[in-house]
């Protein structure tokens, strides 16, 4: 396993469980993973494993009953909200199967969104979003809002947003899984392409097995537990 020093990303006996009704489903059974800088990592798992709870956990967007998360070797659960909102705001960009641009606010403004939340200049933060929407191809729609930008372009502005603080950590949950063939291969390769390139860490939870197998290593989330599956 990693070096704890080295990991971007580490679980140490993730547990969660739900009510239901009179009984307790429990969906994570204890978990470990370490993830290092600029390694690509799917998790993949039958409908209802719990690969989605697991990356909501990871992000800080849900807590376990059990079991830690360090991002950058920082406890993630256990502090309050802010000091949480904090660590995600820095470390962690978020991709999902559905954009989640703001619909009254331009491409320009959602992908600054981020920055402007922690309070950097405005002006930085406009310039950074406009050169990160031209690297995706969107240099010519910047003041186009999301209804004004087709499936594929909404998608790229969602990539862009999640990058736009260089995050150490991109946390993906079907991010092509609303998209035709070749959208979802552009979006894709773009999201590859700039994980070399900024040497951000990329954990996608995805049905799709053609997109795990150009992940690094694939992890399957069976039982409550994850198992690494030999690649072909």
């Amino acid at each position: 396993m990693t070096d704890v020093m080295q990991s971007v990303l580490e679980c140490r006996g993730v547990v969660r469980r739900f009510e239901e009704g009179a009984t307790q489903l429990e969906v994570l059974k204890g978990v470990d993973l370490s993830v290092a800088a600029a390694e690509r990592v799917a998790i993949i798992g039958t409908s209802g494993s719990g690969k989605t709870t697991l990356l909501q956990i990871m992000g800080g967007l849900d807590d376990p009953n059990e079991g830690t998360v360090l991002v950058d070797g920082q406890a993630m659960h256990g502090g309050d909200e802010k000091a949480k909102g904090d660590l995600r705001n820095r470390y962690i960009g978020f991709v999902y199967q559905f954009h989640h641009l703001l619909p009254e606010f331009t491409a320009e403004e959602n992908v600054a969104m981020p920055l402007l939340i922690r309070r950097d200049p405005k002006s930085e933060a406009f310039a950074k979003a406009r050169e990160l929407l031209s690297r995706v191809g969107l240099g010519e729609r910047l003041t186009h809002k999301p209804g004004e930008l087709s499936g594929g372009e909404r998608q790229r502005a969602a990539v862009a947003r999640a990058l736009i603080t260089r995050p150490q950590l991109v946390l993906a949950d079907e991010p092509t899984g609303n998209l035709d063939a070749g959208n979802g291969e552009h979006v894709l390769s773009l999201m590859l392409e700039l994980n070399r390139e900024l040497r951000t860490s990329l954990v996608i939870v995805t049905h799709d097995h053609s997109i795990a197998e150009r992940m690094d290593r694939v992890l399957v989330l069976e039982d409550g537990r994850l198992r690494e599956r030999n690649k072909k």
